[in-house]
C-alpha cells in the first residue's frame, strides 16, 4: 500500500519501532522527534496519516504541546488523518484530542495488529472524506432530495434516538453522522468513528469494551474501549453490516444493558453514548437473519436515514462541480476555468456510480490534467461505454497483470466488461467493478477478494471513477 506516514514522537526508540513496523506495509514512513521542524516538513508535503505523541518536553504531562501540533496539522489545506499516541493514564487527554480533530488514539505500548488496523482505518476515512470541510460539502445541494435529507437531520439530531444511515458507497454517510452529532446536545462531546468491518473478531471486545492489565497475552496495561472513550458523545459504527453474527450478539448485549464489561474486569461500566450506525448493504439484506440479527437491527434503526445517490439528484451536480473545481484550483494553484456547456450537460446526465466521491476525484483529475480554456468531458476521465468486440484480446492481456493486486479477480470479469480497451488500467477497472458487483457493493468483502486493503480499494475506486 502506498501512503505517506509521519511518526511525531520525542522518543526516538518509540518512533523507530513504529517506523520499522509500518514501513513494510505503507512504503514512506518518516519520523520526527523535534516538533519545531514540523512546519518545514509540511512545506515539502502533507502526510496521509500522522501518529502524534501528545507530550514532548520532559516533565510535561498536560498534552498542551501535542494539542497545539494537532491544531497545526488540522489547519492544513488537505489535512492528514491524526492518530494520537498516549499512555493509558493519558486517555482523558486522548479524548480531548479526539474532540480537537484527531480520528483515533493508540495507547503505548501498542499492539502491532491494533496499530496497523488504526492506520488502515485512518487512511480509509481520509480517502472517504477527502475534500470535506466543516460545511460538509458532500451534503451540498438544493434538490428536493437534499432538502428533505437536511430537514430530517435537523429534526432527528436534537433527540437521543439511535440513527442508522443507509446509502451506497460515496454518498457521504459519515458526513451525515457528523452533521447529526454537530446539531445534537452531545456536540460538545466526542464523535468517535469505528470501522466495524475492519475490527478483527478476536479483538472485538477489547476494542469496543476495553480490557484490564494481564487479562490476556500482551495486555500489558489497562485500556479503555471505544464506548468509554466516546462517553458523553456519539459513537459512529460504520460498515455495521459487515459484523459477524457472534460480534453482533456482543454488541446487542451492551446496548440492551447500557453497560460494558472490560475483559478481565470484575464489574460492568455504564455507558453514555449515542449510537449512529451506517451500512451500504441493501436494506432488504439487513432483514435477512443469516446476515444481520433482527433484535440488533431494531436497537439501531430507531430512525433510518436514507442518503440518496447522486443520480437521483442530478440538479445538484453543477453546484458540486463548481465547489470541487474551485477547491482543487486553489489547492493546486491552477487557473480558474468554466466547464464547457456540452461537457456540463454530459456530466449532469452521467450516472456517477461512485456518487459524490467519484465526482470529487473526477474534478481533481480535470484540474490537474485539463489544458484547454474550458473543462471538457475528456478532462474528467469518465469511463466510456465498452463494446464487447474483442473478448479474446482482453483474455490475452490477463498475463500482463498477473502480478497486480487485482489479478485474482480478473478471471471473473465478464467479456462485455473487459473487452475493447485492453490497457492495464481498463482491465483493473473492469476487475474491480466485477468484484464489487459480485459482493453487492460491499467494500470489505471486495477488498478481501481482490487481495488489497480497504484503503487501497477506496483509492482505486477514486482513480477509476467507480
Amino acid at each position: 500500500m502506498s501512503a505517506y506516514i509521519l511518526i511525531l514522537d520525542d522518543d526516538a526508540d518509540v518512533a523507530t519501532a513504529a517506523q520499522m513496523l509500518l514501513r513494510r506495509r505503507y512504503g514512506q514512513v518518516a519520523t520526527l522527534c523535534d516538533p519545531a521542524s514540523l512546519p518545514a516538513l509540511l512545506a515539502r508535503g502533507v502526510p496521509d496519516v500522522v501518529l502524534l505523541d501528545l507530550n514532548f518536553t520532559p516533565g510535561r504531562i498536560n498534552g498542551a504541546e501535542g494539542l497545539a501540533l494537532l491544531d497545526v496539522l488540522r489547519a492544513q489545506a488537505n489535512p492528514p488523518a491524526v492518530i494520537a499516541m498516549t499512555a493509558y493514564a493519558d486517555v482523558p487527554l486522548a479524548v480531548e484530542a479526539l474532540k480537537r480533530g484527531a480520528g483515533d488514539f493508540i495507547t503505548k505500548p501498542w499492539d502491532n495488529a491494533r496499530l496497523i488496523a488504526a492506520v488502515d482505518q485512518a487512511l480509509a476515512r481520509r480517502e472517504a472524506g477527502r475534500g470535506a470541510s466543516a460545511g460538509s460539502p458532500e451534503l451540498m445541494g438544493e434538490s428536493r432530495a437534499m432538502r428533505e435529507l437536511k430537514a430530517l437531520i435537523a429534526s432527528v439530531a436534537p433527540t437521543e434516538a439511535n440513527v442508522m444511515v443507509l446509502g451506497e458507497n460515496g454518498v457521504g454517510k459519515e458526513l451525515v453522522a457528523r452533521a447529526i452529532h454537530a446539531a445534537s446536545r452531545r456536540a460538545g462531546g466526542t464523535l468517535l468513528a469505528v470501522d466495524m468491518g475492519a475490527l478483527p473478531e478476536s479483538t472485538f471486545e477489547s476494542e469496543l469494551f476495553g480490557h484490564r492489565k494481564g487479562s490476556f497475552t500482551d495486555a500489558k496495561a489497562d485500556r479503555a474501549g471505544r464506548f468509554q472513550a466516546a462517553r458523553g458523545g456519539s459513537l459512529f459504527l460504520d460498515e455495521i453490516g459487515n459484523m459477524p453474527l457472534a460480534a453482533q450478539a456482543k454488541l446487542l448485549t451492551a446496548l440492551e444493558r447500557r453497560e460494558v464489561t472490560p475483559i478481565g474486569a470484575d464489574k460492568p461500566e455504564a455507558i453514555d453514548v449515542r449510537i449512529i450506525s451506517a451500512t451500504n448493504l441493501d436494506e432488504a439484506r439487513l432483514f435477512d437473519p443469516s446476515v444481520f440479527r433482527a433484535d440488533l437491527l431494531f436497537r439501531l434503526n430507531t430512525i433510518v436515514i436514507r442518503v440518496p445517490p447522486l443520480r437521483e439528484r442530478r440538479e445538484d451536480v453543477p453546484l458540486l462541480l463548481a465547489h470541487y473545481l474551485k477547491m482543487y484550483e486553489t489547492q493546486y494553484q491552477r487557473p480558474v476555468r468554466n466547464v464547457a456547456a456540452a461537457a456540463l450537460d454530459t456530466l449532469v446526465r452521467h450516472d456517477w456510480l461512485g456518487n459524490v466521491r467519484a465526482l470529487r476525484h473526477a474534478c481533481e483529475r480535470a484540474v490537474i490534467l485539463g489544458q484547454g480554456a474550458e473543462y471538457g468531458v475528456a478532462d474528467f476521465g469518465l469511463p466510456s461505454l465498452v463494446q464487447s468486440s474483442a473478448p479474446a484480446a482482453a483474455a490475452g492481456a490477463l498475463h500482463a497483470v498477473a502480478d497486480t493486486a487485482v489479478a485474482p479477480a480478473l478471471a471473473d470479469v465478464p467479456p462485455s466488461a473487459s473487452s475493447g480497451d485492453t490497457t492495464l488500467d481498463a482491465i483493473e477497472r473492469a476487475a474491480i467493478a466485477a468484484t464489487l458487483a459480485q459482493f453487492n457493493g460491499n467494500i470489505s468483502h471486495a477488498a478481501k477478494s481482490l487481495g488489497i486493503s480497504r484503503a487501497a480499494l477506496y483509492r482505486k475506486l477514486g482513480k477509476h471513477g467507480i
